[in-house]
């Protein structure tokens, strides 16, 4: 290789979204040179890691090789992205090299910051401290769910944003059935929530309240945690009393699922392309960085106020791969994103609550069916029809949607 490449299209990060965006790309040109950045050559489909940490999934089963996942006539560059020069327009690696592009999309994902919380990073995978958040561990979260014999078991979430939002509270759900199914009597579930709700979107947060309430989970919101003492089996929170103030409260348990605090990658944020917050600054609608016209960015390092879903991924595809085409051929940019997310709340081992909104909080379902309902079809639909959905279509570049409409939830709220 050209120890200094240059494409048309350069896309900085082989997951979901960059593998989408190369295979949707491809299929509409074939004379467009596009190259990937990616560091890693094992590719996960993480939506499943919860479970995979309920005990209801195979870890071998969300993973593949990256290799087989670029797409033909796609050169796959592995190396980290290490540095922007938009003004220049080329990326640095970490090897040294640097590669130049006409147009540049950035998906890179968010990353995991264990080591805000004190003695995360010593305990992660011993003395009952779980999380689904790494490949590396998830697996050691049905150990503990299928282990607990009886204590306390406590869930945690931090400050969003974070991946999947639901997820810190699904996993709580799989643990606390799997939990009752075994005749279990002794488990003290607690929630503690770094929000103030249960959810972003207040239909849902309704609901979800309901759930925890069925599985007597005890809610607690205002609660961040910053330390875990693995040996000693303790977990401290600072908790935001309503006058503002903060204390401290340490808690005993069994075992403990952290949600770790999340960010946008170190290299995004002391980059030119970041907003104040970090995340690549983009317009919310075309998904075009607001300083720099020839950039695109989407999925969770885009600063595009939604939630950090493969959902939002698959409907932000298109409108990249549409605007970046109508750019190349001098065409205003036409394709417009809506804030369309989706997650799939596993309230059971045996049902789902299909969450679907756009920007606001606006809930729009994709099929005509109270998403308030727990249903077997979309625990299904989570675990079986998702996956093959991501693999071979979502992955392969084909476009497929349903529409989702506002009008659905409507007609559920007036009758």
């Amino acid at each position: 290789m050209n120890n200094n490449p240059h494409f048309e299209v350069l896309i900085v990060g082989g997951g979901a979204a960059g593998i989408s965006i190369a295979a949707n790309l491809r299929r509409k040109s074939r004379s467009v040179s596009i190259g990937i950045i990616e560091p890693s050559d094992v590719h996960y489909y993480q939506p499943a890691f919860t479970l995979v940490g309920g005990g209801e999934y195979r870890l071998e089963d969300t993973r593949r090789k990256e290799a087989d996942l670029i797409p033909p006539g796609v050169q796959w560059i592995e190396d980290h992205a290490e540095g922007f020069q938009p003004e220049q327009q080329r990326v640095t690696l970490r090897g040294g090299d640097y590669v130049g592009y006409e147009y540049l999309v950035v998906c890179p994902g968010l990353q995991l910051d264990w080591y805000k919380v004190a003695g995360l990073n010593q305990t992660l995978g011993v003395n009952g401290v779980c999380s689904n958040y790494s490949p590396s561990h998830v697996t050691y979260t049905w150990d503990c769910i299928r282990g607990f014999k009886g204590g306390t078991a406590l869930f945690t979430q931090p400050p969003v944003p974070i991946k999947c939002a639901g997820a810190p509270q699904k996993i709580m759900y799989l643990a606390a059935d799997r939990w009752e199914h075994t005749g279990l009597k002794q488990a003290d579930i607690h929630f503690l929530n770094a929000g103030a709700a249960m959810f972003s979107v207040p239909l849902f947060a309704k609901e979800l309240e309901k759930v925890a309430a069925r599985y007597r989970a005890q809610v607690h919101m205002n609660c961040n945690l910053v330390a875990v003492d693995g040996a000693a089996r303790l977990a401290t929170f600072e908790q935001t009393k309503s006058d503002g103030s903060k204390e401290n409260i340490t808690l005993k348990f069994d075992m403990i699922h952290v949600t770790p605090p999340q960010s946008a990658p170190d290299f995004i944020k002391k980059s030119p392309l970041a907003g104040t917050a970090g995340w690549v600054d983009v317009n919310e609608n075309t998904l075009q960085h607001t300083k720099y016209p020839n950039v695109f960015s989407l999925g969770d390092a885009s600063s595009a106020p939604t939630s950090k879903t493969a959902a939002a991924v698959r409907k932000q595809v298109p409108v990249v791969v549409n605007n970046l085409l109508a750019l190349i051929a001098g065409q205003k940019l036409h394709a417009t994103y809506d804030g369309y997310t989706s997650c799939p709340l596993t309230t059971s081992l045996r049902a789902v609550m299909l969450a679907e909104f756009i920007y606001a909080g606006k809930v729009t379902p994709s099929f005509p069916l109270d998403p308030r309902v727990e249903r077997r079809l979309w625990w299904l639909g989570k675990k079986y029809a998702l996956p093959r959905l991501y693999w071979n279509y979502m992955l392969k570049g084909r476009d497929w949607d349903i529409p989702h409409k506002e009008a659905y939830m409507e007609r559920f709220l007036a009758s």
